[in-house]
């Protein structure tokens, strides 16, 4: 499997992000699509300074690597017909992944400087 992070592509102002966030109802709002993160509400700047919300969209760039485009956008789909998109599990992979990344900068901000007493 290729790095996450090869021909990552980000987008300002997408008019799919912004239509997601007209559905969802947020103020801000990034969505996946293959290796492509869509923005609508929030600038490229602010969005990669939320480490777990770049975690979180990263988990759906890799869900779009491990099962194919198509595939996913397939599965995605059913599972938000059947369980809603708040409860589908891709959705749930994605918030714990920046659940993890958030304990982990808590971490290392906890840890004291090299050297110290």
């Amino acid at each position: 499997m290729k790095p996450l992070e090869n021909n990552l592509k980000i987008i300002e102002n997408s008019p799919l992000a912004r239509f997601a966030r007209w559905k969802l109802k947020g103020t801000n709002v990034a969505m996946v699509l293959g290796k492509t993160i869509h923005l609508s509400g929030v600038s490229k700047e602010n969005f990669l300074q939320d480490s777990a919300w770049v975690a979180h969209e990263l988990c759906h760039v890799r869900q779009f690597q491990e099962h194919g485009y198509l595939r996913f956008l397939w599965l995605y789909l059913v599972e938000s017909i059947k369980v809603g998109y708040y409860n589908n599990k891709y959705e749930v992979e994605a918030r714990m992944a920046g659940v993890k990344q958030n304990l982990l900068a808590k971490q290392n901000q906890a840890q004291p400087p090299s050297g110290a007493v």
